[in-house]
């Protein structure tokens, strides 16, 4: 076994193997970028390394500065994580040339399966099933289009060297097929290096079902059960759970043995996934395999109770596997949201900057530590509160995993760890999760890889998702406001017969986006500071609201009519500086608390409406410009490519809304940007 061994990786990955690493014994050596500096990661470690500039090409990316670290440290073995270099032949291959030990498969597997267009011969001859597609290099977009006739749309085209919904379109006519061709070549070049791409058909209503599996070098291979990762946006994974709702136990089976007949056609010597796509009748075809850890690992630990990591370094150190497929349980129910910096209600783009405050939902479960019984709530992260979220990576600022004896317990619990997790100064998918999570057909286990995009075809709006008792939002409000009003009263130096007093009678006014405004009357009784009750009824229903919860924190814990709850409450909001911001599963409302005569006062006021922004186009989110695709004077016409925006490893293309004129380009190539700022303006 090794004594020391170096993460090439960062974040949460990065944290996580290094809490087994500590478990088993061993050191750690940490790299980081100058971004990085303050990283959660290199605090964690027992050493760490310098190795460049904030861009991951001039450092995590730079396998000479991985392998100088390794050498200088003394580490014996390099576990690369997920992404950067986990599933890059050359730097596998340099490691084992160097003297030291890739904690991952050995170079000529990564080789095979890396390649998607090899990877699909090989699943051909391993018998496996595959999707109908042109497996080899396409050259133009003419030949793109003649292909994706010959194989029927809709179709899927796909980068070879791609992954994490990068170099990939789907086409359901000539026009996108060709431009998606395009788009995916410079993609995928941007990104891999490797402008190499194929063509399949694509299913339709298809889920997405993954197989781990796990070998060594004695020619063991077992399958370690399946995730469902068919939540998805834009090709990347949302919500992982294991098992899969869907799925019969025959194709369970099935499945998991053709996937590790290509792990076995491959020699594959690690942890690795096997990706399949399951129509609706629940015939499946090889979709890729991925040669390295996932990011949604913890769903398939928490029910086999295997610490995948710890397998994976003693694999690397030439152990047997200690258990047969046999033995391979399958116990309750998990469940993994990624929480992302992200903005749902600005399309998702990407949030960048400090985050102010962080506070995950208590932790019942640890990785690299046995599961307890009943299970519960763990957090990977590698994340901090006054740390930052850098533009240069991944937007993940932490997974959120709960386990649970069956499906509904585990959605359950995970609704309220979600209520439970605050994070402010930058934006946070949340919300969206748990939206995802109340909807019905989630819930019924109802859905495939098209449901974000089906359900949430015109974008998330937190103060529109449907609510069990939104009333009870309301009367959350009105209750923090009569326990603020109760502080006033007592404050010393008050005027006698001007001081604040309380009365019973209130007024919540919940503030709509489109500027409407709904009234509810509001009636608080039996208030009790020191129990810190009160009942607050509303249109004849009675809420009794207990909770002990501080004046300004923002998380609200209690129970109301008995039941324990968890919300998120700030005083001040967005559409006024006197307004109280209420969330609770995914449900978000904005709202006044007021006495009934400024209430009737105010809906006298008129609605301001925002100002006309329709002659400039506003950056979306924080990032660099890297192309201006017009000049001034340019007619364009809706639909044109305008400008491009990188953020977070992805390229986003901004598109005119209707046909113009550019009167001034206000920005210039290589210029960062930050959310709103104007980038063009029309005549």
């Amino acid at each position: 076994m090794f004594t020391k061994i170096l993460i090439a990786n960062r974040g949460e990955i990065a944290c996580r193997v290094i809490k087994t690493a500590r478990k088993m014994g061993l050191f750690t050596v940490a790299v980081y970028s100058e971004a990085d500096r303050e990283a959660m990661h290199v605090e964690l470690a027992d050493e760490s390394v310098h190795i460049g500039p904030a861009p991951s090409r001039e450092s995590y990316l730079v396998a000479d500065k991985i392998i100088d670290a390794a050498k200088t440290t003394g580490a014996q073995a390099i576990h690369p994580g997920y992404g950067f270099l986990s599933e890059n032949e050359d730097f596998a291959r340099r490691v084992e040339e160097e003297g030291l030990v890739f904690i991952g498969p050995k170079h000529h597997s990564i080789a095979a399966m890396g390649d998607k267009i090899a990877s699909k011969k090989l699943a051909l001859g391993a018998k496996v099933n595959t999707i109908p597609g042109y497996n080899d290099v396409i050259e133009s977009p003419e030949a793109a289009v003649r292909i994706a006739r010959d194989i029927g749309y809709p179709v899927m085209i796909k980068a070879s060297a791609g992954g994490g919904g990068k170099g990939l379109r789907v086409a359901f006519n000539d026009k996108e097929a060709s431009e998606g061709f395009a788009s995916c070549r410079h993609e995928a070049k941007a990104a891999f290096g490797d402008d190499r791409v194929f063509i399949e058909k694509f299913v339709e209503n298809p889920r997405h079902i993954e197989i781990q599996v796990l070998g060594d070098a004695f020619g063991n291979v077992v399958y370690l059960n399946e995730r469902e990762c068919s939540i998805q946006r834009r090709h990347q994974k949302v919500i992982e759970e294991a098992p899969s709702p869907f799925i019969s136990e025959a194709t369970r089976k099935a499945m998991g043995e053709q996937a590790v007949a290509l792990a076995r056609a491959v020699n594959y010597q690690s942890a690795g996934t096997v990706e399949f796509v399951v129509g609706k009748d629940q015939r499946f075809y090889f979709l890729e395999m991925n040669t390295r850890l996932q990011v949604e690992h913890p769903v398939t630990e928490c029910i086999t109770g295997l610490d995948l990591v710890e397998l994976m370094i003693r694999v690397a150190a030439g152990e047997k596997l200690p258990f047969a497929q046999q033995d391979v349980r399958r116990d309750g129910w998990a469940i993994e949201c990624r929480i992302n910096a992200e903005d749902p209600e600005r399309n998702f783009l990407p949030s960048t900057g400090r985050l102010v405050r962080y506070l995950p939902p208590p932790v019942t479960m640890q990785a690299a530590a046995p599961r307890p019984a009943g299970g519960g709530v763990r957090v990977d992260t590698g994340v901090y509160e006054g740390g930052e979220i850098p533009l240069y990576y991944d937007s993940m600022i932490a997974k959120l995993i709960v386990h649970a004896s069956d499906r509904a317990q585990a959605i359950a619990r995970m609704r309220e760890a979600l209520n439970g997790f605050v994070v402010r100064g930058i934006s946070s998918n949340i919300g969206f999760q748990s939206a995802l999570l109340a909807h019905p057909g989630f819930a019924a286990g109802d859905f495939d890889t098209g449901f974000v995009s089906e359900h949430f075809a015109h974008g998330f709006r937190a103060a529109d998702v449907p609510h069990d008792d939104p009333l009870f939002l309301v009367a959350l409000a009105a209750f923090v406001r009569r326990k603020a009003r109760e502080r006033s009263t007592g404050i010393s130096g008050q005027v006698v017969g001007h001081g604040a007093t309380n009365r019973p009678d209130l007024a919540v006014v919940v503030l709509r986006p489109d500027g409407r405004h709904e009234h509810h009357a509001v009636r608080v009784e039996n208030f009790d500071a020191r129990a810190a009750r009160a009942d607050v009824v509303i249109a004849e229903r009675r809420f009794e609201i207990r909770s002990p919860t501080k004046l300004g924190d923002i998380l609200v814990t209690g129970t109301c009519n008995g039941k324990p709850f968890s919300a998120q409450i700030e005083r001040g909001s967005a559409k006024h500086p006197l307004g109280i911001r209420v969330a609770h599963n995914g449900l978000q409302i904005e709202a006044l608390v007021l006495l009934p005569r400024a209430a009737e006062l105010l809906k006298l006021m008129p609605h301001k409406a925002p100002p006309d922004s329709s002659k400039f186009l506003l950056s979306p989110m924080p990032g660099l410009l890297v192309d201006v695709s017009v000049q001034p004077g340019q007619k364009v016409v809706a639909g044109e490519r305008l400008a491009v925006i990188e953020a977070m490893k992805m390229e986003n293309i901004l598109t005119a809304t209707r046909d113009g004129e550019v009167k001034e380009v206000l920005a210039k190539r290589g210029e960062s940007l930050a959310v709103d700022q104007p980038i063009l303006a029309f005549a």
